[in-house]
C-alpha cells in the first residue's frame, strides 16, 4: 500500500490561489492560469483514493494528510492515515521518508517534476511547456480542465484538475493502465507566510539513508 502511495505522488510526483476577477465560474483555463501566476505558495488538506477497484471488487482505503509547497519545487506532503509517510522537497532533493521502515530514500529533483502531476502545484510557471491543456467542462460544481503531458515518459497519460473560485479543489491522475487516483483539496490557503527554514529536510535519529 505504501508502494501505490509512493508511485502516485512520486508520479504526482503525488497538490492556491484566487482570480484576479474574483468570479466563480470562470473557464477552467482561465482560473487555471491565474492560479499559476499568482500563487507562489500554498498549504492546506488532502484526501488521495484509487477509484478502480481491485480483482476482488474492493474499493482502495483513503488516504490522507496535508501539504505545503513553496514555488519552485519546495514541497512538503505528509501522508497520517491510514499510514504515515512523508515526502519532502527542499528544491533540489526529494527525501521520502518512510516512519515504520525509520527509512529515507533520496532522489535528485532535477527535471523529475517536469511533466509530473507535482508540477502543476509546485513546479515553475512554464507548464505550457509540458502539458497541453484544454477545458474540459463543468462536473460537481467544479470547472475542469484536462492537461496531457507532452513528453511520452511519464506514467500519467491525462491529468484532470477541478477548479472552483480559482483554486484547484481536485484532480483525478489516469495511468497508461487506465487506472484512475482522485486527490481532493480542502482548507487551501494561498501565498502563506513560510520560514526561511520550512523545507530543509533533517534526517530522524537512527534512520536508514538509500540514495537512488
Amino acid at each position: 500500500m505504501q508502494a501505490t502511495k509512493q508511485s502516485a505522488f512520486v508520479a504526482l510526483f503525488a497538490t492556491a490561489a484566487v482570480l484576479a476577477s474574483g468570479t466563480v465560474h470562470a473557464a477552467a483555463l482561465d482560473q487555471f492560469k491565474s492560479f499559476v501566476a499568482t500563487t507562489k505558495s500554498a498549504k492546506g488538506e488532502f484526501t488521495q483514493q484509487q477509484i478502480t477497484k481491485s480483482k476482488s471488487g474492493k474499493a482502495a482505503p483513503v488516504s490522507s494528510g496535508s501539504f505545503v509547497f513553496a514555488r519552485p519545487g519546495k514541497f512538503i506532503w505528509t501522508y497520517q492515515k491510514p499510514y504515515e509517510q512523508l515526502l519532502q522537497a527542499d528544491g533540489e532533493t526529494l527525501y521520502i521518508y518512510d516512519k515504520d521502515l525509520n527509512q529515507v530514500t533520496t532522489r535528485k529533483l532535477g527535471n523529475a517534476l517536469g511533466s509530473s502531476p507535482a508540477a502543476i502545484l509546485f513546479g515553475s510557471n512554464d507548464l505550457e511547456k509540458n502539458f497541453t491543456l484544454s477545458e474540459a467542462g463543468e462536473r460537481d460544481g467544479a470547472e475542469w480542465l484536462t492537461a496531457v503531458p507532452k513528453t511520452k515518459d511519464t506514467t500519467f497519460e491525462q491529468i484532470g484538475i477541478g477548479l472552483k473560485g480559482g483554486v484547484p479543489v481536485a484532480m483525478e491522475l489516469k495511468d497508461q493502465f487506465g487506472q484512475v487516483s482522485v486527490l481532493k483539496f480542502s482548507n487551501f490557503q494561498r501565498n502563506p507566510a513560510l520560514g526561511a527554514q520550512q523545507f530543509r529536510f533533517e534526517v530522524p535519529k537512527g534512520a536508514d539513508v538509500v540514495n537512488q
